[in-house]
């Protein structure tokens, strides 16, 4: 593995259900409305976004996500990135007490030019920033769905 390549794996627990937690997380143009380092959202087509994601340390990164899976019955959502990084990122969703059981995994490989030069002292720096911003993640998903469960509940309700 080289320097510009990375590995993240975080595991999150939810209070909400998975069918729920499943829904906000499809909505790849909507990460912005929850995640504070995703700085801004573009939906390009059904299955594709464009993200800006900025977190502590001073650069932007821009990303396009194309909907790889979206399996709600196995609890699988991948996509394929590509731009200033190209790779995958999988969230897998599984029920977990009366709640969700949320892991994320990315692998990607950085291409921006800058990042890339940098690579031998800025990794630690990178690592602790991804971390940072899974920290904040977490905290934004849990303040959507908390938002959410109402009005998901009556819907589901509505329907049957």
């Amino acid at each position: 593995m080289g320097l510009n390549h990375y590995r993240f794996r975080s595991t999150w627990s939810l209070d909400e259900p998975p069918a729920l937690v499943h829904e906000v997380l499809a909505d790849l143009a909507g990460y912005p409305r929850w995640w504070r380092e995703v700085r801004g959202g573009r939906r390009l087509d059904d299955d594709t976004a464009e993200l800006r994601l900025r977190s502590v340390l001073p650069y932007e990164l821009v990303v396009v996500l194309r909907r790889d899976v979206d399996d709600p019955a196995v609890g699988v959502l991948r996509a394929v990135l590509s731009g200033d990084m190209d790779g995958t990122a999988t969230w897998r969703v599984a029920p977990e007490g009366g709640g969700t059981r949320l892991v994320y995994e990315q692998e990607v490989v950085v291409r921006r030019r800058l990042l890339r030069l940098l690579a031998p002292v800025a990794r630690p720096l990178l690592v602790a920033n991804h971390a940072l911003m899974m920290r904040s993640g977490l905290r934004g998903l849990r303040a959507r769905l908390a938002g959410e469960r109402t009005a998901w509940y009556s819907s589901r309700s509505r329907d049957q």
